[in-house]
């Protein structure tokens, strides 16, 4: 146990200072974990030995990844997902999630079966495995980048859901195929009623514990045991939902988005969010900083032997799986140039979760070797090739942020928020009696001088760049008209109009919506 604790450590403390050394010299993280794990795990390092043959068992890493870091990886991101993002790009990132995901799974399926001889069943496990996307180490580029926040969004929440969805697929695929088969037509049907039971079971387990946990918060002002109810529901939705055969996966996702943005609005002082946010934040780069040592860790252990030209097929039909289903499920979805498809193409990285579910196969499972060489192979080549490339892509692209005066007037837009939102806590205090109107006069007048300058600013940099103002403006009649999209739908609920006006009126405005959403890629 000592020893073991001792590794643990040991394992811990190169991943940080790998992750800070990175972090220092502006290179993605994830990528540079990678590559030190695999230099660790294949020369032999005086003093390191321990750390290599502690990974070694394939119950180890998978119960590390799966069991104790996915559901705060999943967690955190989730939590830290403002709906309205989601909300607004809810198509492509469902699009996505779910057409996309599934798309790619009997792409990759038929290529393997069809292309490179694999049996049926494991050509569906390996497409299962295929199927989830890690946009960590491409989240970290866009940040460094400036990349558009609505790509971002996309990114992380394709993943977020297909995640789930490749779960289940994996399941399906491993453990009731060969079942499903043999019933013939009628298993087509089975698949579709297990998937469904295992994705809403997810959905349901994750939902209700969020609301409750939402609710719960709402009783307490105390930041420190609010923290740790975040922690019980993350790992709790994950452990209960799989003591009910449901998707964990699912569950955390959803109920981290609940609790993030139903329980934050209802439950959560700005002293909790700040500080609720920051303990994830920790935990996450944690989480991510051992989950990628740990993928770099476990290459030497695969053997390739014999095996090259299976890799290399197997990445052939990975990627243009990907490619299909990314340019082919997006065609009717509007407000998504090509350029950003792109991006979407390559970006959809393979991760951990692909390898930690293909060393949780049974040892007696047909094919789970090939299985484990191939996963690792094409997790490693995505994310030593498409992860230090994508960067370059999206300078080709152009769609690397605008530099210093653009964050410039970014941080004047951010100060005017602040300011008004410091304005209008003073005014509830003042209301509450928590200070007295002469110390809020005071304040209010200061506060006010501070909106004043910051408002002379951005009148200057609107000035000096209009297409900046153009934009804002866009926002703004998106939002009215969202606002007046939401009263036609009152109205029409309180009988004041017929329904076919409603109707009429409200595809006018979602119209109108569509064509102020084009405008930003005229």
């Amino acid at each position: 146990m000592h020893h073991s604790f001792n590794v643990a450590l040991m394992l811990l403390a190169i991943a940080v200072g790998v992750t800070a050394l990175a972090k220092k010299t502006n290179r993605p993280y994830p990528i540079a974990l990678v590559i030190v794990g695999a230099v660790i795990g294949l020369v032999p390092i005086s003093g390191l030995e321990g750390i290599t043959e502690f990974i070694a068992e394939g119950e180890i890493f998978q119960f590390i990844i799966i069991s104790l870091l996915l559901p705060v990886l999943l967690g955190e991101a989730s939590l830290k997902l403002p709906f309205s993002h989601l909300k607004h790009n809810a198509v492509p990132v469902f699009v996505l999630a779910l057409a996309g995901t599934l798309c790619t799974f009997f792409l990759v399926a038929a290529g393997m079966n069809i292309g490179l001889g694999l049996s049926l069943q494991t050509a569906f496990v390996f497409a299962a495995l295929m199927s989830a996307t890690d946009p960590v180490s491409v989240l970290s580029i866009f940040k460094t980048l400036g990349v558009n926040k609505k790509l971002s969004t996309i990114i992380e929440g394709e993943s977020l859901f297909n995640d789930g969805i490749a779960v289940v697929l994996f399941m399906i695929s491993s453990v009731y195929l060969t079942e499903f088969l043999q019933e013939g037509p009628a298993g087509i049907v089975s698949s579709i009623l297990v998937f469904v039971k295992v994705a809403a079971g997810g959905l349901l387990v994750g939902g209700a514990l969020g609301y409750i946990f939402s609710k719960l918060t709402s009783w307490y002002d105390d930041y420190p045991l609010e923290i740790l109810f975040s922690l019980v529901l993350f790992y709790g939705s994950f452990s209960i939902a799989e003591a009910f055969h449901v998707s964990g996966v699912i569950a955390v996702v959803t109920a981290g988005i609940i609790f993030g943005n139903y329980g934050a609005k209802i439950g959560m002082s700005p002293t909790t969010k700040v500080n609720i946010h920051s303990f994830w934040d920790v935990l996450a780069l944690l989480a991510n900083s051992v989950v990628f040592f740990l993928v770099g860790l476990e290459i030497a252990y695969i053997d390739i032997a014999n095996k090259w030209g299976l890799i290399a097929g197997s990445i052939v039909i990975v990627l243009l799986s990907r490619a299909t289903a990314v340019y082919g499920t997006l065609l009717p979805v509007k407000g998504i140039p090509m350029h950003w498809k792109h991006v979407l193409n390559w970006g959809g990285l393979k991760g951990s979760l692909s390898i930690a579910l293909a060393l949780s196969l049974p040892a007696d499972f047909s094919g789970r070797e090939d299985l484990i060489v191939l996963s690792f192979s094409v997790v490693f080549f995505s994310l030593l090739v498409q992860g230090t490339t994508i960067s370059l892509l999206i300078e080709k692209l152009k769609l690397k942020g605008a530099g210093a005066e653009k964050k410039e007037y970014d941080l004047i837009l951010s100060r005017i928020h602040r300011y008004r939102s410091a304005l209008k806590r003073l005014g509830d205090i003042e209301k509450d009696l928590v200070i007295s109107p002469v110390v809020h006069s005071s304040m209010q007048s200061l506060y006010e001088q501070k909106v004043s300058e910051a408002k002379s600013e951005l009148e200057n940099k609107y000035k000096e760049h209009p297409e900046w103002r153009k934009e804002q403006e866009r926002l703004a009649g998106i939002e009215a008209l969202y606002a007046e999209y939401a009263a036609v739908e009152r109205l029409l609920r309180k009988e004041m109009i017929p329904g076919d006006l409603a109707e009429e009126e409200l595809e006018k405005i979602l119209d109108k919506i569509e064509g102020m959403n084009d405008e930003k890629h005229d």
